[in-house]
């Protein structure tokens, strides 16, 4: 009986429950300890009863807080991970997100810099296409000057051709002189020529004084400056002049040259380059 007592008290001490144990219910505590208490009834009597008893109170309820501790730990354990896990993934999603948000700035950031960069490039391009486009019709208008400033230096070369020939260059001082009278229609008029040419001017006035005194019915006195002549080296012609020099024509063979090539401007555009597609009027 010694033996068993001990064996009890020791067993019972020193249990511990195990898992399955600690899960059991309130009814199977209450079976293990009625039939511990009967036990010891039956061998030690009333104080053993007791002092089992007493053991037994005490075990389950240091077998009850500490299976209530367990539970509370494991349960905050599982509360915590719980969190964790939902710290973390909220973490992972705010984080995508936000990334998101930052690749997306950044990737507009970049698209506008590009687009930028892409009007600028066009841009760019477009000035250096119309500059060159300028400067190609510049150069075609400057070649088209120098065609005519060559064709006009060759109608001077062949207009001092033309005073070599006595009878011919005649001719033309009678029209230039004639025209210069009825330009001034004035009483006095004075006549400025090369002085190589004196001597044509002078027949050719004589000549053609009458013919002005009877188209105009009134007197003319025409004289020749032989104190101031032109330049030697133009191609001829006369300039004419009233009686106190205010009143001027030039009769010239460069003035006429010069007036003639801007009168006829436009023709003579058209003859050497064709008409220009983008005139509209001709007026």
């Amino acid at each position: 009986m010694k033996n068993n007592k001990i064996f009890n008290y020791k067993f019972w001490s020193s249990y511990r429950p195990g898992p399955k144990a600690a899960k059991c219910g309130e009814k199977t505590r209450n079976d293990a300890t009625r039939s511990h208490v009967a036990a010891a009834a039956a061998t030690e009597g009333t104080a053993a009863l007791w002092q089992a008893a007493t053991t037994c109170c005490r075990w389950l309820k240091s077998a009850r807080k500490s299976w209530r501790i367990k539970h509370m730990m494991a349960f905050i354990e599982q509360e915590a991970k719980e969190k964790v896990e939902e710290i973390n993934s909220k973490a992972e999603e705010e984080f995508n997100i936000e990334k998101g948000r930052l690749v997306q700035t950044h990737r507009v950031k970049i698209m506008e810099f590009f687009e930028k960069k892409e009007k600028q490039i066009e841009q760019h391009k477009r000035i250096q296409t119309s500059h060159l486009m300028n400067q190609g019709r510049l150069k075609v208008l400057k070649a088209r000057d120098d065609m005519i400033t060559d064709l006009l230096n060759e109608a001077r070369k062949r207009l001092s051709e033309l005073a070599k020939d006595p009878e011919t260059y005649s001719k033309l001082l009678d029209g230039l002189i004639l025209q210069g009278l009825y330009q001034l229609l004035e009483p006095k008029v004075t006549i400025r020529c090369r002085q190589q040419d004196v001597e044509i001017v002078q027949a050719s006035v004589r000549k053609n004084i009458p013919i002005y005194q009877e188209a105009v019915k009134s007197s003319i006195s025409v004289g020749i400056d032989r104190d101031l002549f032109l330049p030697p080296d133009i191609c001829g012609g006369i300039e004419m002049c009233n009686e106190n020099g205010k009143i001027k024509v030039s009769n010239t063979l460069e003035s006429r040259l010069e007036l003639l090539a801007e009168q006829m401007m436009p023709e003579i555009r058209v003859s050497l380059f064709g008409a220009n597609p983008n005139r509209k009027f001709l007026d």
